[in-house]
């Protein structure tokens, strides 16, 4: 355990005063249990970390530490109000810091699942924002590994652009990009970065693209010794790689896009799982209505990944360009049981809507999870999600997809159960599948998405108190009169059966609400469940204000009392705002 230290000011002191004065009596309890004449020794805090911490390699050396870094207090132990201070200190935070990268790091790539972005270029709506490096540093630096690039001739036809085509968006030049890749890659994980090109160039501009890639990445760029690959190398091998990954070309060659009879399920008014998993988006740029109107949205809708791959298709390519490619994407000829299909000598990339996958998912659940055992699933938004609105990631993680694509620019739920899956492994944007969903049973048998499973285990959340708003927030901003009615909702998104929320009593009147309440919640697939935690803000006659939100990876979230960090709708982390819980397993 590292050591930290604190500077307490009179205010910090003044102000865990007040929210002692609104502790849980089970807190008070726990104090006094593990405490003689109102003193908590190293001895006994050790006791206390392994005993209800569920810390059991906690040392008398931890515990002093603990007691050290409160250096402005007593130095032999802790008293009630430092106890508390502990528990609500960043020494006590339900996942790990010092963990870091763990996961075995030299499986395939195809054993991981991946913090993708879609279309990374875009700073709003898909069909009229602008296009700038700026979000995909943003992206970079949070932590993605794919970034996602449509590439297209600039308006003399002489230099590539980035743009999302057939629509009003603003084109940044693909150079500008490519070096904002460059010098953000690695800022945040020195784990390989995808770069995946939609590609509508002609052949003398995919030479040029070449040219780009390759002097603007140099040695980093990963370029295979073959054209196909039987296996894909792991993360580790690729570390502070860039990994160009594209399908032959569309726009210029005599392939023709191939039209899914499922198109038209893309087209209308989004369901209220769609409202439920998207709300809080970028809104459209003012002034645009007109012009918007005019877009070909159909066009649009299919303007994704949706080229058969036909030997003919590659006649007119640069070589030079196709050299590049080191994971190759496209779709074989023929419906999705042909695109699921898996070649024992060679490994690739295909590409499904949210609604394609919906739809393949209902009848060929497994054939998905065996495909995505050694080839890569990437999965992106359906074309009516031109708010940059996203969907549910779950459905694509339980069938094994590695790339759940989203638009990075916009925040809301879906978007905030994507960080929160990614907050897994150190931060590191790979995240190794569950073991159930990369092995082969007897008879070729693989996990049944769709199979009814029994209970593994039970997570056990208590919600104490929370503290901070009124550090935080405008005293005003809940309420104009009087202090805010606070709730908080937590549950679990996960599998189907796993997938709950539930809500504690509002407290009236109150900056440091205390609910005290407990939840349930039976796990049967507690590998890919994500702990939804959030706080609202009771208004009967309006809408209830938002208060804070966070999603944590339940296989990795410490058991014990813990202080939870809420961020904003934004995914920001704000500086005092947090929760007070204790999870338990049984």
């Amino acid at each position: 355990m590292s050591k930290q230290t604190y500077s307490v000011c009179f205010c910090c002191r003044r102000r865990f005063k007040l929210a002692l004065a609104e502790a849980p009596p089970e807190i008070k309890t726990l104090f006094h249990a593990y405490s003689d004449n109102e003193l908590m020794t190293p001895s006994q805090l050790q006791r206390f970390l392994i005993e209800i911490q569920k810390q059991e390699k906690a040392t008398i050396e931890d515990a002093q530490a603990i007691i050290d870094s409160l250096k402005h207090f007593h130095r032999k132990g802790l008293n009630l109000e430092t106890f508390f201070n502990y528990l609500f200190s960043d020494n006590n935070l339900p996942l790990i810091p010092s963990l870091g990268v763990h996961h075995d790091m030299t499986l395939p790539l195809s054993h991981y699942f991946i913090y993708t972005g879609h279309n990374s270029y875009l700073t709003g709506n898909q069909l009229s924002s602008d296009c700038s490096d700026v979000p995909i540093i943003h992206a970079l630096k949070r932590g993605v590994r794919v970034i996602e690039l449509d590439i297209w001739p600039n308006a003399s036809k002489d230099n590539v652009d980035v743009l999302h085509g057939r629509t009003l968006t603003t084109p940044v030049e693909l150079i500008r990009c490519l070096r904002a890749i460059k010098e953000h890659a690695f800022v945040t994980s020195e784990y390989p970065v995808v770069i995946t090109l939609e590609d509508h160039l002609t052949p003398d501009l995919q030479a040029k693209v070449a040219e780009m890639v390759t002097q603007t990445f140099g040695d980093i760029l990963f370029s295979p010794s073959t054209e196909s690959m039987k296996e894909f190398p792991s993360p580790e091998l690729l570390k502070k790689r860039i990994i160009i990954s594209t399908k032959p070309p569309k726009e210029y060659l005599e392939a023709k896009e191939i039209k899914e009879k499922g198109d038209d399920s893309q087209h209308g008014k989004a369901s209220g799982e769609d409202e439920a998993w998207g709300k809080d988006v970028p809104s459209m740029k003012r002034g645009t209505t007109a012009d918007v109107k005019d877009i070909n949205v159909d066009e649009v809708l299919n303007d994704e990944e949706d080229t058969d791959e036909s030997d003919k298709s590659h006649h007119n390519e640069a070589p030079e360009y196709r050299h590049l490619i080191a994971i190759h994407a496209g779709k074989p000829k023929g419906g999705i049981h042909e695109w699921l299909k898996v070649d024992p000598d060679k490994v690739r990339r295909l590409s499904l809507s949210e609604a394609q996958l919906e739809k393949a998912a209902i009848t060929l659940g497994k054939e998905i999870v065996r495909f995505t055992q050694r080839n890569i699933l990437r999965v992106y938004p359906k074309g009516t999600r031109i708010t940059s609105s996203n969907y549910n990631p779950l459905v694509g993680w339980m069938h094994g997809a590695q790339m759940v694509a989203f638009n990075m620019q916009g925040n809301g739920r879906s978007l905030w159960l994507m960080h929160g899956m990614f907050k897994a492994n150190g931060g590191c944007g790979y995240v190794k599948k569950p073991d159930f969903l990369l092995k082969t049973g007897p008879n070729n048998e693989v996990f049944d998405p769709k199979a009814k499973l029994s209970v593994k285990t039970t997570l056990k959340v208590t919600v104490y108190m929370g503290e901070g708003w009124y550090y935080d927030f405008k005293h005003t901003h809940f309420d104009q009169y009087s202090p805010p009615d606070f709730y908080t909702r937590v549950g679990i998104a996960g599998v189907p059966d796993d997938t709950v929320m539930k809500r504690t009593k509002a407290i009236e009147d109150n900056w440091l609400p205390t609910w005290n309440e407990v939840f349930e919640f039976p796990l049967t697939v507690p590998e890919l469940a994500l702990l939804r935690i959030e706080v609202h803000e009771y208004d009967m006659s309006e809408k209830d204000d938002f208060g804070g939100q966070t999603v944590l990876p339940v296989w990795e979230l410490r058991s014990g009392i813990r202080a939870v960090p809420l961020y904003s709708q934004k995914g920001e982390k704000y500086d005092s705002v947090k929760l007070l819980m204790h999870f338990e397993f049984s």
